[in-house]
């Protein structure tokens, strides 16, 4: 299906805006996600400091009230005389004032002598009691979290064990336990010695709260806190204090309205603040909805874990939240696609006609019209592109020309040097038979001759030139036979070190610096290995005679751009003039002296070269130095 321009402009602004407005949502959604939900989670922690100071200081009134409960004159005074009853009065006045669910009273070994809230069960011994203990040897008042078992309890009245005793309710995401109830409580307990008025140690007080179904602190919590706020109908903070994994006391609700106390924690929580003893501050799921949560282990005098004070802030209210940005934001979007829509279609019609012509200027200069050119060209970014079209169209014009008359050159060098070597193997074939003819007699004549015949010095003349005619004639035979390259892969630069093995002794190139640069990455290429060293070899030996007093010459190897391996020879010879350029490849053409060589070695590279899908070029300066560069592929 063909798409007009106008709708593909379209369609990318379209692109734009949508992929603009997905970054920009996701962004306020990452605002919200990593800054408000961050925030939040940075509230609750602060939440729960407060709840530790809250929950603290609970502790801190009932040591106070112990303590100073102990201090009474009328108390020590009355215990010391052995006046229980009139004791028992002064202490139940105190525990109905202060809201205390026990205060008992023990002698100097722990006995219990007065329990207030079943004074017909004394006598049993509380020395072993963690905090008590304490006590007894620190002589000092102490304050902590306990554990209290059933027992321990009913002898402080049957009114706590009932209180105490929670069931099990299961909910989503709870920890799993075998066990189906609670009988233990969790109680706020001080105890704090008592003397008398000359210091004499003669027993102790202990009295403490009930936590196990007691509002009192997650109240106070929730109310200091989150000042009772709700939403959409739940209240937006809670709070809870555990015992061990189950909800003793707290104001968060069940389904039904009613409070979830006998509910248990999750158990990825448990694990993180019980087992671990590290506080969680995360969202968790608590009861039947996502919370923003702040979790801390709750200590026994002893440092023992033995349950968890909780604060946690409903999700709901920042979900909602990133419902609403989300929905604002997307918004923004749906009317910015609609008006870049409305825009772009404008738009692409003023850009539409200068685009058209470049299309028409193309596709003439794909048919072959290098002579059209774009006009009326606007003074805008379109314009630049119809401009630099326009120098693109000069550029190819030109390159054009220069490549027709170099294939123009190349088919005449190559028609030419076709005609002069079926040439040269007819007159080659002529001339060697005669000249193997007169060799074969000069030697005979000159083995006759002695050393002194004057017509030795004659016969020498005629056998050295005709040695030199038949090189001349292998020469012409070698150019004219084109032999069929034997290729196979070979590395280019073992062919450089070889043949430059073969000449660098020689005293000719005493005088010649050789520099290597080959490329240690050079591919290897397919190649007929003899014929390719003949051409390196009768070039290194063109560069030799080029520089009789000595020199320079750089060999380098490396691999262009368009695919090649390019061999460069540079020499600092004596160059070549610039009129003899276009002759160098022209069989028997030479620059040396006469005798000295045949022409033909040059020819036959380029031959060669050429065999092998390459091109061989030559670069000279009169008086500065030569550059043979060879470029062959792999």
């Amino acid at each position: 299906m063909k798409i007009s321009l106008r709708t593909k402009l379209a369609l990318s602004f379209l692109t734009v805006i949508i992929i603009s407005g997905f970054f920009t949502t996701f962004a306020g959604l990452y605002l919200i996600e990593n800054t408000i939900v961050k925030q939040a989670q940075d509230k609750v922690r602060v939440d729960l400091n407060s709840a530790r100071e809250i929950y603290e200081q609970k502790i801190k009134d009932v040591k106070e009230i112990i303590r100073l409960t102990a201090t009474r004159v009328l108390l020590f005074e009355t215990l010391r005389g052995g006046n229980i009853p009139a004791v028992r009065r002064q202490l139940e006045k105190v525990r109905k004032e202060e809201a205390l669910d026990i205060l008992t009273v023990t002698d100097t070994d722990g006995r219990v002598i007065l329990r207030l809230r079943n004074p017909k069960i004394v006598g049993d011994d509380q020395s072993n009691d963690k905090l008590l203990k304490k006590v007894f040897l620190e002589k000092k008042e102490y304050a902590s979290t306990m554990i209290i078992a059933k027992e321990e309890l009913l002898k402080e009245g049957e009114d706590l064990a009932q209180r105490a005793h929670i069931k099990y309710i299961p909910t989503p995401k709870a920890r799993f336990r075998p066990e189906t109830e609670e009988t233990a409580g969790m109680m706020i307990k001080a105890g704090a010695p008592i003397f008398a008025r000359d210091g004499e140690f003669i027993g102790i007080i202990y009295g403490g709260k009930l936590l196990n179904q007691d509002y009192t602190i997650v109240d106070k919590i929730k109310d200091t806190v989150f000042q009772g706020i709700k939403y959409k109908g739940k209240d937006i903070g809670t709070a809870t204090i555990f015992q061990d994994d189950l909800r003793i006391a707290t104001n968060v609700l069940k389904e039904d309205g009613t409070s979830a106390i006998g509910t248990r924690i999750a158990q990825e929580v448990y694990e993180q603040v019980i087992i671990k003893g590290k506080p969680w501050i995360e969202r968790a799921f608590v009861v039947n909805d996502w919370y923003i949560t702040a979790y801390e282990p709750i200590k026994d005098i002893s440092g023992k874990i033995i349950g968890i004070l909780y604060v946690g802030m409903l999700e709901k209210r920042f979900t909602d939240l990133k419902k609403e940005v989300t929905f604002i934001f997307t918004g923004v979007t749906l009317v910015g696609i609609i008006f870049v829509l409305a825009i772009s279609y404008f738009l692409a019609g003023q850009i539409l006609n200068p685009i058209e012509n470049l299309i028409r200027a193309s596709r003439e200069l794909g048919q072959g019209n290098l002579e059209y050119r774009i006009k009326n060209i606007p003074k805008d970014e379109i314009g630049k592109l119809a401009e630099t079209f326009n120098f693109m169209a000069d550029s190819l014009k030109t390159r054009d020309e220069k490549l027709k008359e170099t294939t123009k050159e190349q088919l005449m060098r190559s028609e030419k040097l076709a005609s002069i070597g079926r040439l040269a193997a007819g007159v080659a074939h002529e001339i060697n038979n005669p000249l193997t003819g007169i060799l074969t007699f000069s030697h005979l004549l000159l083995k006759k001759k002695s050393s002194d015949d004057p017509e030795r010095e004659k016969l020498e003349t005629i056998i050295n030139e005709t040695t030199r005619c038949r090189a001349i004639v292998k020469g012409l035979l070698d150019f004219a036979r084109q032999t069929k390259p034997e290729k196979k892969f070979a590395d280019l630069n073992e062919i450089i070190e070889y043949s430059l093995s073969l000449v660098e002794r020689h005293a000719s190139f005493h005088d010649i610096k050789m520099i290597r640069e080959l490329s240690p990455s050079l591919p290897r290429a397919r190649v007929d290995v003899n014929q390719i060293q003949q051409v390196f070899m009768n070039i290194i030996i063109n560069a030799q005679e080029a520089m009789p007093e000595g020199g320079t010459l750089t060999i380098k190897s490396s691999i262009t751009e368009n695919g090649f391996i390019e061999i460069r020879f540079i020499d600092t010879g004596c160059g070549v003039p610039e009129e003899n350029m276009d002759k160098l490849f022209d069989p028997f053409f030479t620059t040396k002296h006469e005798g000295k060589g045949t022409g033909l070695g040059l020819a036959v590279s380029y031959g060669i070269i050429e065999g092998h899908q390459g091109n061989i070029e030559i670069q000279s300066k009169l008086n500065k130095g030569t550059t043979v560069i060879i470029r062959l592929p792999f």
